[in-house]
């Protein structure tokens, strides 16, 4: 594992489209589909990954709390499955299943998705507002594995607190750490 910083794509750019497959219900699905009408998370994660794994119940709580007031939220894996088997789709549903995800979690196969959004890291974290303009990129909060700092969400959560009051979102946010995308080299 190499410890990764998002590459923190510019505010302001638009959501870029895209059709994948959800390892829950095998539907597959676009952005247009996924979006919610007060603005979209987009999270780049995978199984495998202690970052992800500290923050799994924490993104669960969040999309919960967040999908009822009008945010869509979808989960990504974008990992080399030959390289990483944990990171398979039947692994995804599992994984899934046992975290009671109430978002898709979509596999990207070509990794395209991840390279449209310049994801770098596991998890990485993207916030669109209503037109699906990039208003917040980075960190779910300031914990980390063995750093003693609980899960909150906090980051994530003051930029969805200030989309649902009209309010504008922080310019001043930090990176995620954490995995580094698995790149396919075949």
């Amino acid at each position: 594992m190499a410890l990764t910083s998002s590459s923190m794509l510019d505010l302001g750019t638009k959501a870029p489209n895209f059709e994948l497959p959800d390892s829950i219900s095998r539907a597959v699905y676009s952005l247009d589909q996924l979006k919610g009408e007060k603005g979209t998370v987009i999270m780049f994660i995978s199984n495998h990954c202690p970052y992800v794994k500290h923050v799994n119940e924490e993104i669960v709580r969040l999309a919960n709390d967040y999908r009822i007031l009008g945010f869509g939220f979808v989960a990504i894996s974008s990992n080399d499955v030959k390289a990483y088997p944990l990171d398979h789709p039947e692994e995804m549903f599992k994984a899934a299943r046992q975290l009671n995800y109430p978002f898709p979690y979509l596999y990207d196969e070509t990794q395209d998705v991840a390279r449209a959004y310049q994801a770098a890291c596991t998890p990485d974290f993207f916030v669109f507002d209503e037109a699906l303009r990039l208003v917040y990129r980075g960190q779910l909060d300031d914990s980390r594995p063995k750093n003693g700092i609980p899960t909150s969400g906090r980051s994530i959560r003051e930029a969805l607190d200030a989309l649902l009051n009209n309010r504008a979102v922080s310019k001043l946010q930090k990176p995620s750490m954490g995995c580094n995308i698995k790149w396919r080299t075949y």
